[in-house]
């Protein structure tokens, strides 16, 4: 969309728990790179340098700008949620529960949203049992994550007029590694070594950025067509001529200890396993509820505070696991409810409901 000229702006709004960008402001500039004719961009970001994206702008034909704030966003505190704002939540779920099954009934329907506007009010921020505003002094001021710190951060590129896609993605309350569950502590240790990512000098000239990228492209090459010869054969010829290779010795152990658990491990999987043993992992805090509540109540307060999107899209992320599937259908409810709260009833497109794309848009 960025090269295409029509995003010039994105701002990632993420959980103390997902650390994959470094925080702040990121200028870049976005194109197709001439010798490879891919898509890549200037960013010097550990992020982008270990995906091998990064080119330097002369490389570059047709590029266009982009501006990425990264900004974290903090979950309201606890001691501001009352009782009667987690009740309110609850009689949220039942409203979504009953107007699923009233969904074609236009009267019923219609008398739900009555209801969904009355029960959703007490979300808004109002008093709590300390007697403080919600958004204002229990959000801790203007510090780094706070309510008020973000939508400074972000409202000077936003107008009333202006258009913008509101993203949601509901692995941002709650959030798996999936790969956890499919190895073992020890074979991870083997792929973070596999797969470790060897950053340039914090004042890398063109020269050594250069040099990361491509010494990068050829590891990731590498293990790409190793693990795609295991799938073939991974017998012990195989495996110790592919471990001859510079930095790839513990690939013989690492294929001993996956066979020693199944006889035809999926070499495909293990391979896109190490493809998120870079430099950070993969985030992996599955939230309790309480948790989620209140970083739901801290969107909520954001948004209010910011123009109606023109666009509202939201992806569960639950086929891939990355939203835990025993939590995304409330995370959903509690969310869609929040949408519908600040701009009204909703034209709900739910796609995830009739192909394997887990992508819903309001």
């Amino acid at each position: 969309m960025v090269y295409a000229g029509h995003v010039s702006y994105v701002a990632w709004l993420h959980p103390y728990w997902a650390q994959q960008i470094r925080e702040g402001e990121h200028r870049m500039a976005v194109g197709r790179d001439l010798s490879t004719t891919t898509i890549r961009l200037t960013s010097t970001d550990n992020y982008f340098l270990s995906d091998g994206l990064y080119v330097s702008e002369d490389q570059l034909e047709n590029s266009k700008l982009l501006r990425l704030d990264v900004v974290k966003v903090n979950p309201v505190k606890a001691s501001h949620r009352s009782a009667s704002e987690k009740k309110t939540e609850e009689d949220t779920e039942r409203w979504f529960v009953k107007r699923a099954r009233t969904e074609e009934d236009k009267g019923a329907q219609a008398s739900c949203s009555q209801s969904l506007s009355r029960c959703t009010d007490t979300l808004q921020p109002e008093e709590s049992s300390s007697g403080t505003k919600l958004g204002d002094d229990d959000d801790d001021g203007d510090d780094d994550g706070s309510t008020s710190y973000v939508v400074k951060r972000i409202s000077a590129f936003l107008s009333e007029t202006e258009p913008y896609i509101l993203d949601i993605d509901l692995d941002f309350f709650t959030c798996k590694n999936p790969f956890k569950e499919l190895y073992t502590q020890e074979e991870f240790t083997i792929l973070q070594e596999l797969y470790n990512f060897q950053g340039p000098s914090p004042d890398a000239d063109k020269e050594e950025l250069d040099a990361c990228v491509d010494r990068r492209v050829h590891q990731l090459e590498d293990l790409e067509a190793a693990f795609a010869d295991l799938l073939e054969d991974d017998g012990e010829e195989t495996v110790t001529r592919w471990a001859r290779n510079p930095g790839m010795a513990s690939l013989t152990q690492l294929v001993s200890s996956l066979r020693s658990r199944n006889l035809c491990p999926d070499y495909e999987m293990v391979h896109q396993a190490g493809l998120t043993c870079d430099s950070v992992e993969l985030p992996h805090h599955i939230s309790t509820d309480e948790e989620i509540d209140r970083l739901v109540s801290a969107v909520q307060l954001l948004l209010k505070a910011l123009p109606k999107p023109t666009l509202v899209t939201m992806s569960r992320s639950s086929l891939d696991e990355y939203c835990p599937v025993e939590q995304v259908d409330s995370v959903q409810t509690r969310v869609l409810a929040v949408l519908e709260s600040l701009y009204g009833p909703l034209d709900l497109h739910k796609d995830f409901e009739n192909n394997s794309t887990e992508t819903l848009v309001p």
